[in-house]
């Protein structure tokens, strides 16, 4: 019997896994009675395991809840995937103490609450392209970087557990509200090396964990408190300037011989770019490109005479268009002007227009952890500055537009004079 979190392979009478004390076989939530796998009712008092069949159907297989696009994409490569090792990063999440929050319900009643809490979940994994490649019962297991390759995988696995924990505190309120119940999940993520050996037509991933991939994460989830994100230096080590981390300290962990450093995501950092990670931990001297340079400089002199603007860099791949910008962006030159930046990034495929958003929230100076009234604040400040200036302009305009009109007709007039 596999364990389903670290996928340790145990005796088929284990109750419980010795990597990670996952149990490993569900219990009734009306007797408590000990469950086979594929139990639809408990044998010892036949009471509904899942509280519905549909409940079962919907979340039985990753083909059936996985977005359409996102599975064409992995049945379409799957072929090219199998046998292939990968750079993944592992995501455990599962709502804390659900057996105490659901043991004196009807079970139709418990999917009411958990089944919202699961689609929550999986709608934050699939936003960023991760797959959901297990359901288990309160909680999900979840690979970014595998079957769909990124190159940022950790990256988009700690924005997708930070919007987790948003849309599951959204939802927290309306839970206390119409059933009396305060949820909260946890979530853990490890970063490391999978060897994908096979990929079902439910989609469902046969991997082998290389080393502790695996095993730390759910561990890391386990550790977290409710409401929480932890993670390990080897993810940290990828999405550092990304995210917002607090330092733990080290926690030991069962199976290794020296304890594990572990980190807090408290949100996401200033970063959204390679370069601008890369920026925060320091660059190396810019040396050459003066031509280019002068060029941008040429095309900055123009438009600051009212001559717009538009100048394309384009180049291989590394060749430093980026840092071009960076530079002549950040010169003494632009001193006092007006600078927006905005960028397309790998995850912002799922929102349209993205970056005009980030061109616009640049505009607004609107922060992530700005609540809907800050944003109202900020955007209706600008506005009334901007139409300051807009009405300022006009009036300029029209005094000076009267100004050549009546000069015209004078000199008309003096034309026309005998």
């Amino acid at each position: 019997m596999k364990c389903p979190r670290c996928q340790q392979e145990n005796p088929p009478q284990a109750k419980f896994c010795p990597e990670c004390a996952t149990p490993l076989a569900p219990g009734c939530v009306n007797c408590g009675h000990q469950l086979p796998p594929a139990a639809k009712f408990c044998p010892e008092c036949a009471h509904p395991v899942d509280g519905s069949a549909a409940a079962t159907q919907r979340f039985g297989s990753p083909d059936s809840y996985t977005p359409k696009h996102l599975a064409e994409r992995i049945l379409t490569s799957k072929a090219a995937l199998q046998g292939e090792r990968k750079q993944v990063t592992v995501l455990f999440a599962d709502v804390k103490g659900s057996m105490e929050l659901l043991a004196d319900r009807d079970p139709e009643e418990a999917r009411k609450i958990l089944d919202p809490l699961l689609e929550r979940m999986m709608e934050a994994v699939h936003r960023y392209e991760g797959t959901v490649n297990q359901v288990m019962g309160d909680g999900i297991m979840a690979l970014f970087g595998a079957p769909l390759a990124h190159e940022d995988h950790a990256v988009r696995a700690c924005y997708a557990a930070l919007r987790m924990q948003d849309l599951v505190k959204r939802y927290a309120e309306e839970a206390r509200r119409a059933h009396g119940v305060n949820v909260q999940i946890r979530v853990g993520l490890n970063s490391g090396e999978v060897v994908v050996r096979a990929i079902g037509s439910d989609l469902h991933v046969d991997y082998t964990a290389v080393g502790q991939t695996t095993h730390l994460a759910a561990r890391m989830e386990q550790v977290a408190s409710p409401g929480s994100i932890l993670l390990t230096p080897a993810t940290l080590e990828l999405v550092e300037g990304y995210v917002a981390v607090e330092p733990l300290g080290p926690v030991p962990v069962k199976g290794l011989a020296d304890a594990v450093e572990v980190y807090e995501v408290t949100g996401a950092g200033p970063a959204r770019t390679r370069l601008q990670a890369a920026a925060r931990r320091g660059l190396t001297r810019f040396v050459g490109r003066d031509a280019e340079l002068e060029q941008l400089r040429r095309a900055q002199q123009l438009a600051g005479t009212g001559h717009g603007q538009v100048a394309a860099i384009v180049g291989e791949a590394g060749v430093g268009k980026s840092r071009l910008v960076y530079e002549f962006t950040h010169s003494h030159r632009l001193h006092g002007w007006l600078v927006l930046e905005a960028a397309s990034v790998s995850y912002g495929k799922a929102t349209s227009y993205w970056p005009v958003i980030d061109l616009l929230k640049g505009y607004f100076k609107i922060q992530d952890r700005d609540d809907l009234r800050e944003i109202r604040e900020k955007v209706t400040g600008k506005r009334e500055q901007v139409q300051e200036h807009l009405t300022s302009a006009t009036t300029m305009y029209r005094e000076m537009d009267m100004r050549f009109w009546l000069e015209q007709a004078e000199a008309a007039m003096k034309e026309g004079a005998p």
